[in-house]
């Protein structure tokens, strides 16, 4: 099948060669081994469920820094959404910070910075920390406050190991290692949200912690232009292949299937499709992928899903 011209995306300098690396590490945020301890992820089959409509203005981010800016870099955040049956799971997007990347994406998640997607949110209180990667190979986060050594009001524990693991796959992410977390406490209580942090927390398993569907490409709130949506993401759905499509308003205006790199194992696969913008017009569009159902809603909590509130130029 032949598609017409490519599309034109507004986005970070530098982005696109993260987003690269990131998808064949597929990765950190797909392919790591299942922690020995703080497994957040008994909680199931992943999704966020389309409640949006498209009227969000979008925001267009920057597209070059000049010499005298700080250098930057581009890193994955994890943030928590809805699954299946409103299950809480992890969505990975990508934010520019300055400083120290692991440091900077750690206090994206505790709380030092918003979501781009309106869907997604951090477990986490505002927690001042910062991050080492030690020669040993161990993520270093050191907390010198005592706050918060038992868990928030409204936080259950499950809710308390997700957000730990919001924190191991952010840094694994950043550093492009699948490294253990070890927590550091001021004070004389050492726990955090009413877990231990004297042993090191590793990755909990992808399909019980993320969700099974993560748009890459486009992001919340790209403006695109062009006859052709270039959709990235990763999956792991049954048979490798789910929709995507585009909603205006309440009415469906393209659909392709997509076919990712592969499905079963403990980890997410990446994913590449083309929707036809041509027919489209211009305005805020809800891109929305999926991944299969194949009981057609007759059994179980139905598909995962991500969504992504886009402008046709």
């Amino acid at each position: 099948m032949t598609f017409p011209m490519s599309l034109s995306v507004r986005r970070w300098a530098g982005a696109a060669a993260f987003v690269a690396g990131s998808l064949a590490l597929a990765g950190c945020a797909a392919d790591d081994p299942v922690p020995a301890s703080g497994d957040a992820t008994d909680a199931a089959k992943p999704t966020k469920k389309p409640s949006r409509s498209a009227s969000q203005e979008p925001t267009e981010q920057p597209a070059s820094e000049s010499p005298s800016e700080p250098s930057s870099t581009v890193v994955p955040v994890y943030y928590v959404g809805d699954g299946p049956g409103g299950k809480p799971v992890l969505f990975r997007e990508f934010h520019r910070v300055t400083g120290d990347p692991l440091t900077e994406a750690a206090r994206l998640v505790a709380g030092g910075g918003q979501p781009d997607d309106p869907d997604y949110r951090t477990l986490w209180p505002q927690v001042e920390l910062s991050v080492a990667y030690s020669p040993d190979g161990v993520f270093v986060v050191d907390i010198p406050s005592d706050a918060f050594t038992e868990r928030p009001d409204g936080m259950s524990e499950r809710g308390a190991e997700l957000a730990m693991q919001q924190l191991v796959y952010t840094l694994q992410g950043v550093q492009q290692e699948r490294a253990p977390v070890q927590v550091k406490r001021g004070g004389t209580d050492f726990r955090l949200f009413g877990l231990p942090s004297d042993t090191p927390y590793e990755q909990a398993s992808p399909l019980r912690t993320l969700s099974l569907v993560n748009i890459t490409s486009p992001a919340e709130g790209d403006t695109v232009t062009g006859d052709t949506l270039t959709v990235t993401g990763v999956s792991n759905s049954f048979e490798a292949s789910g929709p995507c499509r585009l909603i205006a308003g309440d009415e469906e205006v393209a659909l392709e299937g997509y076919q990712a790199e592969g499905w079963m194992d403990d980890r997410l696969f990446p994913f590449e499709v083309e929707l036809p913008l041509a027919d489209v017009g211009s305005g805020d569009v809800l891109l929305q992928c999926e991944t299969d159902d194949p009981s057609g809603g007759t059994e179980g909590d139905g598909p995962s899903v991500d969504t992504k509130l886009i402008h046709v130029g």
